[in-house]
């Protein structure tokens, strides 16, 4: 099981290689397209973005250069653990 943990206060146990977006929604991450496109999901990974999965060509668009940004609508936890600030 993977788990997320938002702004150190919700935690949230997943199947390892779910997506993450419902359960960000859940957690008040607000959404607007959910097709990686408008940037209203973007979060900031704290801790344990290697266990996220692989930026995808909407996130490189939008984001740019690999940071510490995801767009909560386009990743998936692989496994483990990831902090998530919003």
């Amino acid at each position: 099981m993977a788990k997320l943990i938002f702004n150190d206060v919700e935690e949230v146990e997943l199947p390892d290689g779910s997506e993450i977006a419902e359960p960000a929604q859940d957690a008040g991450i607000p959404f607007g397209c959910t097709e990686g496109v408008c940037g209203t999901c973007i979060v900031e990974i704290e801790e344990g973005m290697e266990n996220l999965s692989e930026y995808t060509v909407e996130e490189e668009d939008f984001l740019g250069p690999i940071d510490n940004e995801r767009m909560a609508c386009q990743c998936k936890i692989k496994s483990g653990t990831v902090k998530i600030r919003y």
